[in-house]
């Protein structure tokens, strides 16, 4: 890797094509990769002077010539000058698609280019690094704004950006400073990803590097959300939604939040499709009463003038309203014209209701400020439809995704084994609108002597029922196949 190193930082010059030979040879030779990963590699390199030229050195396909256009996945260093280091990357020949179709048309190999540049971004405080949403999408440019980054000062890459442009779907400019420690880090993470896309994997002294890297961008497939951070998003937004697939914990987080937070101050609650706009908001509701009909109808708060009302009670205290399975209601008819009430910069907006509510109330409704409001919401139930836009402008939604760390420690072996099958399927497989199925945590929380039994009777189902709906139509011999293992256990 120190060769390589060296090869970002060294201008095109006249032995920068030796250079560049030595540099990627180096990584089979007695380096991070052993002698059979090489052969499923070939290096090309391109120094030609000429005017016109765009030189680049790159690993391609093995069964790609010798000169002219390639095609199929390559990993690129285009070499900088005495100012600036090389740019550097993952790219698609100018050919096409062919001999990695398979790969590169994947959902999870964009899906990991993507987590790979959240993550080097975010450890590097910097935007270094840019991944295309689809590799395969060789008709589309870089973006503008890629554009204007990539070609810096005094437009080094411009040739670049004219010539391959199209076919670059994930790029690494290193700073003018030459930081050599985020240099490493993104080269072997590029490099890594690429091999492991051969079916390679770098050699046993280098496999520690290896799986911390894959652990740290993979919390940017599936990025953690724990009671502090969403404690603070209701603090800053006040209402809130948390979705996720089923089984990542979402109603157990929060109630463990409404417990420990906020102090038991609060109240939970459960929409369901038949919940009305007289239950969660106020309206009439028969009491018993002298005369021949035997009752009559008097307004009744509902559950949020409830939570109002105790907010009132406590001004100082903050007051969570937890609503599971938010969107299993009709939220537009639930919430009616109180959706006008649901706005953090303006506390003091006041509804009038249609009936006189008592002397907290009389016929107006406005949101106390330490109200706050936690819908939980179910990712997977595709029989819902979606929140509209109105609503969704007032909340503020935040992910629960399944957590490889949880069942690390808290499943066993076969559970663990479990998990890890299926979610290697989703990330590989599953398109985006199916990605947030994968099944939570919650259900691979079993030892191994009750495994097969849990397993059968929660994800199995679970699975079935996804294959029974379409869900997962673009991938289901795979989940078909991860079924029949689980029926092998």
């Amino acid at each position: 890797m120190k060769k390589l190193m060296d090869l970002i930082f060294h201008p095109f010059d006249g032995d920068w094509d030796g250079a560049a030979k030595e540099a990627l040879d180096s990584l089979f030779d007695g380096g991070r990769y052993g002698k059979r990963a090489a052969s499923k590699v070939h290096l090309r390199i391109n120094a030609s002077t000429s005017p016109n030229n765009v030189p680049f050195s790159a690993l391609i396909s093995p069964d790609q010539p010798d000169t002219g256009p390639y095609g199929g996945m390559s990993f690129v260093v285009f070499p900088g000058n005495q100012d600036y280091p090389a740019l550097v990357g993952l790219g698609v020949g100018t050919n096409g698609l062919q001999p990695d179709e398979e790969v590169l048309s994947r959902p999870g190999h964009a899906r990991k280019c993507t987590a790979i540049s959240r993550w080097l971004n975010q450890r590097n405080q910097r935007q270094a690094v840019w991944a295309k949403r689809d590799p395969s999408r060789i008709d589309l440019p870089l973006p503008q704004t890629v554009q204007q980054a990539i070609r810096g000062e005094e437009g080094q890459f411009q040739g670049v950006i004219n010539r391959y442009g199209n076919v670059m779907y994930l790029l690494y400019l290193p700073s003018k400073e030459r930081d050599a420690a985020e240099t490493e880090v993104v080269l072997r993470s590029f490099l890594d990803l690429f091999m492991e896309e051969r079916g390679q994997l770098p050699l046993k002294g280098y496999h520690e590097s290896y799986m911390e890297d894959q652990r740290q961008w993979l919390e940017h497939v599936l990025p953690d959300c724990d009671e502090d951070h969403l404690a603070n998003l209701l603090k800053l937004r006040r209402y809130v939604i948390l979705e996720g697939p089923p089984g990542t914990g979402k109603t157990r987080m929060s109630r463990r939040l409404l417990a420990d937070a906020y102090q038991g101050h609060g109240m939970s609650i459960q929409f369901h499709p038949s919940t009305t706009y007289e239950e969660f908001i106020g309206g009439l509701a028969p009491v018993s009463a002298r005369g021949e009909a035997g009752l009559q109808f008097t307004p009744k708060p509902g559950f949020l003038m409830e939570a109002v009302r105790r907010c009132m009670e406590r001004p100082d205290q903050p007051f969570l309203l937890h609503v599971d399975e938010i969107n299993r209601a009709d939220l537009s008819k639930v919430l009616g014209e109180t959706v006008f009430l649901f706005e953090v910069d303006e506390p003091d907006r006041v509804v009038q209701l249609a009936h006189d509510f008592g002397a907290d109330f009389r016929a107006g409704l406005r949101i106390p400020q330490n109200l706050h409001l936690l819908g939980t919401m179910n990712s997977a139930d595709r029989s819902i439809a979606i929140l509209d836009l109105a609503i969704r402008r007032r909340f503020a939604f935040v992910r629960l995704w399944p957590q490889a760390e949880v069942v690390k420690h808290h499943g066993g072996g076969m559970g663990q084994e479990a998990f890890h099958r299926l979610f290697r399927i989703f990330l590989e497989f599953a398109p985006d609108e199916a990605f947030d199925l994968m099944p939570g945590h919650g259900y691979f929380l079993v030892s191994n002597d009750k495994a097969k039994d849990v397993l059968s009777t929660g994800v199995a189902p679970l699975l079935q029922e996804y294959l029974k709906q379409g869900y997962v139509a673009g991938f289901e011999d795979e989940i078909r196949a991860y079924l029949d293992w689980l029926d092998a256990l």
